[in-house]
């Protein structure tokens, strides 16, 4: 199928855009990798009467790496973000999350920005805006703010940002000292969506054993759910910890639905297998840390 007739706009500043996107109302769209867009233009299931490209907007295209935290622009694709360095050392979860995103060809004209505001549950990086408590920078004729992750996401396809407004880059914060990560899915096909995954954060006190265990799902609820599983085994070496429980309370925590992929039972039990499987990579890689 073809898209319903548009209008194009490729504005040169973020005033621009912001201006376009005030003058046309609730008819336009941000364009930036197009790559969640242009799917859905082409089958007619949304459907814009104006297309706003900020491609030529000069600024949104880096990715900024600190003590802190990462800074990713609205236009940095997910390739470029999955290769960046710096930005795997602060909050590996970005290179090994991105990696999962569908396949090379969308990676390299996808944009981790677009992916969020996005707000598809099944999105590897909605989940960890959410594992790593990250926010989201939005402009607006009045001004920009930040949103958290917690007051973004309020359903499928859906975010708490409307009318005029563009969002220029997320924020994830670096991760905790004597932590490690880990990122796992389950598809039919290699970049397929997933039926689950999701990642984890594993943080251990000075003398290795676990303080803290974190986890988020893909493809298990209808916005980004963060679950603390600390209390399944903390307290335990990061070597020998009954993971396996862990992944029994990450069952109990989670509420999926049955659809075409999979039934809520499968999803389940992919939670408990993914999850234990995940948490023993991520304790071993913070144990590796502290050598």
């Amino acid at each position: 199928m073809k898209p319903a007739p548009f209008r194009y706009a490729d504005p040169g500043t973020l005033d621009e855009v912001l201006t376009v996107l005030s003058s046309e109302g609730e008819g336009a769209k941000v364009l930036a990798g197009g790559q969640s867009l242009l799917p859905l233009l082409s089958m007619r299931l949304a459907a814009p009467a104006t297309l706003v490209d900020i491609n030529r907007v000069p600024g949104l295209d880096t990715v900024e790496a600190t003590g802190d935290g990462v800074t990713v622009g609205a236009l940095v694709r997910h390739n470029a973000l999955l290769h960046d360095d710096a930005a795997a050392r602060v909050q590996p979860l970005l290179a090994r999350a991105t990696a999962n995103v569908a396949h090379p060809a969308i990676r390299n004209r996808g944009t981790t920005v677009g992916s969020i505001a996005h707000a598809d549950p099944s999105g590897e990086m909605t989940s960890v805006l959410a594992l790593t408590d990250g926010s989201v920078t939005v402009a607006t004729p009045s001004g920009v703010e930040t949103i958290g992750w917690r007051d973004l996401f309020v359903g499928p396809l859906e975010t708490s940002i409307h009318g005029p407004a563009v969002v220029t880059s997320a924020y994830f914060p670096a991760l905790p000292a004597r932590s490690g990560t880990a990122f796992a899915e389950a598809a039919r096909r290699k970049g397929d969506y997933a039926v689950c995954g999701g990642g984890v954060v594993v943080t251990l006190d000075a003398d290795g054993r676990v303080a803290a265990v974190r986890a988020a799902y893909i493809s298990v609820g209808l916005t980004p759910e963060v679950h603390d599983l600390t209390d399944a085994v903390v307290g335990q070496p990061a070597d020998s910890a009954d993971w396996a429980a862990a992944g029994e309370l990450a069952r109990t925590l989670v509420d999926p639905d049955t659809d075409l992929h999979a039934s809520a039972d499968y999803r389940r039990l992919l939670v408990g297998v993914l999850t234990e499987r995940t948490l023993a990579e991520a304790a071993a890689e913070a144990l590796g840390g502290m050598a």
